[in-house]
């Protein structure tokens, strides 16, 4: 076999190259992530503009927004479904074959043989055990079926970037946005571990068109169809007295909107935080806004599922790794025992709230695609508040002391776990 010697000179050359070239390649892909800092003392009321502003929206009025839990919320869903009339556009990212897979796949069929135009975008890793025959009897019928970042060689490069977002839209007037899954485990009422705990907006008034909006992005970059016309974006009059405004994620390059939002909403609070998340692994501006909002005298709740509830028990073992740090600076801790609690909700000071699909972590904040619905809106916030008393029964109170004393394989495990927090 014959060889090629290099001149060191060439292979020092090609080297430097080499380096130069993924050095560009990982600047120009990543995101940016400037410390977050805010010089202000309004509350969440007064800076409502400045939130919707800096995190590109525009804050609405006129809206209907009401919470469903649990497996009422598909239970909703699929009653708005069969009134539809012209369009239905969804986007998931969890789907798994079992009786919800059916119900949804019979119902959006029959929608088409009617007529109705029907968009179902599944992520591409979180919607693959949608189910072959569903698809298909889809397809048959005239639902357009795309996968986002399906798993293939040409997407090598942005397989790490997953479609977390959960819109629901019917004639562009329904939206649904929150946590809801298309898995059997979110059916019922949170009996069980079998059964997830969850909680999910429905919406109607001018603000569904920033929902459809977002779907659009997505669904544009996969198939290249752009949803338009008076089914897709109708002229939407007021409906209720609620305001609110939609904030998903921003093309990779440019800084975080969900991550402003929620460190602007919890920089503004005055009175109280209440979080309920599945998976909080807050990164250092996070961190740093709960300790400093704790320090002026704000009472910051926080309650996540417990390590053996939890669908992914490495998560909590990374969140664990922080316990101490926010116990030690006033926050109060929350295990949830029941069973998987997996909305992903925040209320400031009971008048401000956001419900959606971003999970309080660096994934959520800088690698998926997510959305998050601000509301305006104090009956709406008192009612998430009196929802995390009512899960309170379930839960249990994290103990600094405690904590402190837990096993030494316990400790590692959280540290080993914390090391890989910002893919979690």
């Amino acid at each position: 076999m014959r060889t090629i010697a290099l001149p060191l000179w060439v292979f020092i050359l090609m080297s430097v190259a080499i380096i130069a070239l993924v050095l560009v390649l990982w600047s120009v892909k990543r995101r940016r992530r400037p410390h977050l800092e805010l010089e202000s003392d309004a509350d969440v009321d007064a800076l409502c503009p400045s939130i919707a502003g800096v995190t590109q929206g525009t804050v609405l009025d006129g809206n209907r927004i009401e919470l469903l839990q649990n497996g009422a919320f598909w239970d909703r869903v699929l009653e708005d479904i069969g009134r539809a009339t012209h369009t239905i556009n969804i986007e998931a990212f969890l789907a798994k074959e079992g009786q919800l897979v059916r119900r949804m796949a019979e119902a959006l069929s029959g929608k088409a043989r009617e007529g109705v135009e029907v968009r179902l975008m599944l992520d591409g890793n979180g919607g693959r055990r949608f189910g072959r025959a569903e698809i298909k009897t889809m397809r048959d019928a005239g639902v357009h079926v795309r996968k986002y970042h399906p798993i293939r060689v040409s997407n090598i490069g942005v397989l790490n970037n997953r479609d977390h977002r959960k819109i629901i839209v019917l004639d562009g007037r329904i939206g649904f946005v929150g946590g809801h899954c298309i898995t059997d485990h979110w059916l019922g009422d949170a009996e069980d571990k079998q059964h997830y705990r969850d909680i999910s907006a429905r919406v109607e008034g001018p603000v569904v068109a920033q929902l459809q909006s977002a779907f659009a992005e997505n669904w544009i970059e996969e198939t290249g169809d752009v949803p338009a016309g008076e089914w897709n974006f109708p002229q939407l009059e007021p409906v209720g007295c609620v305001r609110a405004h939609a904030v998903w994620i921003s093309p990779a390059g440019s800084p975080s909107t969900l991550k402003t939002l929620h460190y602007m909403a919890i920089h503004a609070a005055q009175k109280s935080i209440t979080i309920q998340n599945p998976y909080f692994l807050p990164d250092p501006d996070a961190r740093r806004a709960l300790l400093d909002a704790a320090r002026r005298g704000v009472e910051v709740r926080v309650m996540i599922p417990a390590t053996d509830a939890s669908d992914s028990p490495v998560v909590q073992h990374a969140s664990h790794h922080h316990y101490g740090t926010l116990l030690k600076g006033g926050v109060k801790l929350f295990d949830y025992e029941k069973t998987l609690l997996h909305q992903k909700v925040i209320v400031i000071d009971g008048a401000w709230c956001a419900v959606g699909s971003t999970n309080f972590d660096d994934r959520s904040f800088e690698v998926n695609d997510e959305i998050s619905l601000a509301i305006y809106d104090a009956t709406l916030a008192r009612e998430l508040e009196e929802i995390f008393e009512e899960d309170l029964r379930h839960a249990k109170a994290v103990d600094l002391d405690s904590w402190k004393r837990r096993p030494l394989l316990h400790k590692a495990l959280d540290l080993g776990a914390f090391l890989f927090n910002e893919q979690l």
